[in-house]
């Protein structure tokens, strides 16, 4: 057989990912806008208890400073109006620059929020203010979740707020400046039970090292990268992007995997392990598995991230 994207994303079919993100980010995107509010402000003040605290100044909060500033010099009611905005997605131009952000910069800007609602600076939730019912279930759903499950329910809950950058006349998107690969002295090497293969072990190295570049050369010039509960990414300019926009600062910690060969000269390699992120350090892993499908010349035709189910996932390593 001939490979295709569509049929490389089925390698591994018995990977058990994280169903609880996906059921849950759709459970919020259903609530009305002041309880998806209500329910940012109750996940933000119990991070420390159930859920994960974020590391503030990780991202590079400068660039949404003004935005932050000009809301804080509001009313309460403008402020509270600009949030409505933003989980409403109106056409207004703080939405419209929020929209621009990246998802590091969106999850400093509403973990800033949150620290001024507590402080009183930004008008906070009413005294007693009650969740609803729908959105009370939500919120125990990400009490239930684990850590690295927390991290990405609260990340896919406010990475759609704002205005679509893409509409007629919106601002253009900002970049986080892109920090300088690791130089060569100071990478270190991963090692992985059960895989020595140099394309996979130099995958997980040269991102580790901040080294976009070198990550995307192990792929075919049509090869796709497909994100956790997210389409597949292909082509190597679009994967760097991806990679520049979404993965700096990313720590990979592969464990163990297992190579077996397919079709057509085609490698099949599962790598399980964790991964940290630079906003919520090196005290949260999500428990990942990595798909590779490799081809005859061992490039890469396609990888699949999965966050998983449970940790004991990072044990399931039998092809199903």
């Amino acid at each position: 057989m001939s490979f295709t994207i569509q049929s490389a994303q089925g390698i591994f079919p018995g990977t058990l990912i994280a169903d609880v993100v996906p059921t849950v980010v759709e459970s919020f995107s259903q609530l009305n806008a002041e309880d998806q509010l209500a329910l940012l402000w109750f996940a933000y003040t119990e991070m420390g208890r159930s859920i994960t605290v974020a590391a503030p100044g990780a991202a590079n909060m400068i660039l949404a400073q003004g935005l932050l500033e000009q809301i804080k010099q509001m009313p309460f009611e403008a402020q509270t109006q600009v949030m409505y905005d933003l989980a409403n997605r109106a056409d207004t131009p703080i939405c419209r620059s929020y929209a621009s952000f990246t998802v590091n910069i969106k999850l400093g800007f509403w973990y800033q929020l949150g620290e001024w609602m507590a402080q009183g600076i930004v008008a906070p939730i009413p005294e007693g203010y009650k969740l609803s019912s729908k959105a009370a279930d939500v919120l125990q759903a990400i009490r239930n979740a684990d850590s690295g499950q927390q991290i990405t329910i609260l990340r896919n809950t406010v990475i759609s707020m704002g205005f679509d950058p893409n509409a007629p006349g919106s601002y253009k998107k900002v970049s986080e400046p892109v920090s300088p690969p690791t130089a060569p002295a100071f990478r270190t090497k991963v090692t992985i039970e059960g895989v020595n293969n140099p394309t996979v072990l130099g995958y997980i190295n040269n991102m580790n090292a901040n080294d976009f570049d070198a990550a995307v050369s192990l792929f075919t010039s049509e090869g796709a990268l497909q994100p956790p509960f997210e389409r597949p990414i292909i082509g190597q300019d679009a994967i760097r992007a991806y990679m520049r926009e979404e993965c700096q600062g990313l720590k990979m910690i592969p464990e163990r995997g297992i190579s077996e060969p397919v079709e057509d000269g085609y490698t099949q390699v599962k790598v399980t392990g964790k991964v940290q992120t630079p906003w919520f350090g090196a005290s949260v892993g999500m428990n990942i598995a990595w798909r590779f499908l490799l081809d005859p010349q061992g490039k890469i035709f396609f990888v699949g991230i999965d966050l998983l189910a449970s940790p004991k996932e990072l044990l399931n390593l039998v092809r199903k």
